[in-house]
């Protein structure tokens, strides 16, 4: 337990110097000396607005949309009791983004609605697999194949949401490769509240996911609302994941890669992997986001193409792993 302890807190440094490093870091460099002085009251007002406007928003959305992403792998990985499930690939992400698209079709000036719209469309998602998965008892491929399906089927209907209604090309390229380059305060409000307080309610029901977890006979043994539970964990994932595309568009493997490397870390222990897993996510999504500023500087390329590169050899590697070859197993 004091080793967790030690790993977590040890993470919760690492990312406090991600973001420190993140909000120096760029085309116009902030070293900490400045920081220091404009934390005092001085400096250059251009090193202040660089931060206010652009650079502390940027980096505090990376953490949020990390922090969210994972926590929403972990819920649904141990509801579908499936590790190679995640947000971007049963088409979670997919629904959330449809359901932007649909926003941004109908109410093009509704900027707080938009979180909503995600959370719809995540939730209709992830309620369709969900729902699959029991009736068909299907097995882990299978259900991956399912996910694979539905991504097709939502992103279609989103192509002809573009091709209908061509003002909600704007932007289109960039939010389906996913990144940060246009967050806004006012979309990012709603959205980050929302996710902080999911994830801080989730950390509170650990033992019920920590239950759920051990399967549906169990869970049942000891007494557990199996279906309640698996139905409030599921609308909390499509929560974090709908607020998480609804800013930073549809990045991928997010809440695939955190919650594997929080079990080897911390272990399967729901109150540490919860946890963890959120504060990797947010390392994770802002280390990514400054090599995506940097590393071809001046040219700046999309998050998402970054988390792509890591997350597609992470996910072949699992499935060579073993994690995918027992296909023959169901929920």
């Amino acid at each position: 337990m004091k080793m967790k302890r030690n790993k977590m807190m040890l993470l919760a440094f690492l990312t406090a110097a991600a973001f420190l490093l993140c909000i120096g870091a760029g085309a116009v460099a902030i070293t900490p000396a400045d920081m220091l002085e404009l934390f005092m009251g001085g400096g250059k007002a251009s090193f202040r607005n660089i931060l206010l406007h652009v650079r502390i928003p940027r980096v505090i959305a990376c953490g949020l949309a990390g922090a969210g992403l994972a926590s929403a792998g972990v819920l649904i990985q141990n509801v579908l009791q499936n590790p190679l499930a995640s947000p971007n690939i049963i088409g979670v992400n997919a629904g959330a983004g449809l359901g932007v698209v649909l926003c941004s079709a109908l109410f093009p000036m509704s900027y707080y609605m938009v979180p909503a719209a995600a959370f719809a469309g995540a939730l209709g998602a992830t309620l369709f697999i969900f729902l699959l998965a029991k009736k068909t008892g299907a097995s882990r491929m299978t259900l991956i194949l399912a996910g694979v399906c539905a991504n097709s089927f939502l992103n279609a209907a989103a192509d002809v949401v573009h091709t209908l209604q061509e003002d909600t090309l704007t932007g289109t390229y960039a939010f389906r490769l996913g990144g940060f380059t246009s967050v806004t305060g006012r979309i990012l409000l709603p959205a980050g509240v929302l996710i902080v307080l999911v994830i801080l309610l989730v950390c509170l029901l650990s033992d019920e996911l920590e239950v759920l977890s051990l399967g549906e006979p169990v869970a049942k043994g000891i007494g557990l609302s199996v279906g309640r539970y698996q139905f409030l964990f599921l609308v909390l994932a499509s929560a974090l994941a709908g607020a998480s595309v609804s800013f930073a568009g549809l990045l991928g493997f997010v809440g695939l890669i955190a919650p594997h490397i929080a079990r080897r870390l911390v272990g399967e222990e729901c109150r540490y992997l919860l946890p963890f897993s959120a504060l990797f996510g947010a390392f994770f999504v802002m280390v990514c986001d400054l090599a995506a500023r940097t590393l071809f500087a001046p040219y700046e390329i999309p998050t998402g193409i970054i988390l792509s590169f890591v997350g597609a050899p992470f996910f072949l590697w699992l499935l060579f792993q073993g994690n995918g070859r027992r296909n023959g197993d169901g929920m």
